[in-house]
């Protein structure tokens, strides 16, 4: 069902910086940029992009919306969220930890990008006994 994410950005120049810290964090590679302008970034089957909106008006934030990276444990987590921070990202919510809730457990860590775009690397623990 899933095929790619898509977020908008001011400033692409910013979000390459952003974003290639967050995939090199991770394991990836550096964004590619395709003849629209548009960053691509492939990672794991999957494939996120950063463009500029195409209708010419400013780029902004989905309200309620959260973009979930999978991670293999929390020190990736940590890492991919130091990394976030250090590159221009700002640490929301609760720092980086255990979340534990409905018979799971769940390491999460909170971010917003450059441009506002909520981003989570997420976790998932096994269940409390």
């Amino acid at each position: 069902m899933y095929s790619h994410m898509m977020v908008g950005s001011n400033d692409m120049d910013r979000s390459k910086k952003f974003y290639d810290a967050l995939f090199a964090s991770l394991g990836g590679k550096p964004g590619i940029t395709d003849p629209k302008g548009r960053l691509i970034y492939m990672h794991n089957g999957s494939l996120f992009l950063v463009t500029p909106p195409i209708d010419g008006e400013a780029a902004t934030p989905g309200n309620g919306m959260t973009i979930g990276f999978a991670v293999d444990g929390p020190e990736q987590a940590n890492a991919w969220h130091e990394a976030g921070v250090a590159a221009g990202g700002r640490a929301i919510e609760d720092p980086p930890g255990v979340r534990s809730g409905a018979g799971m457990n769940l390491y999460l860590a909170y971010l917003r990008d450059p441009d506002g775009n909520k981003l989570c690397a997420l976790h998932r623990m096994p269940a409390a006994a």
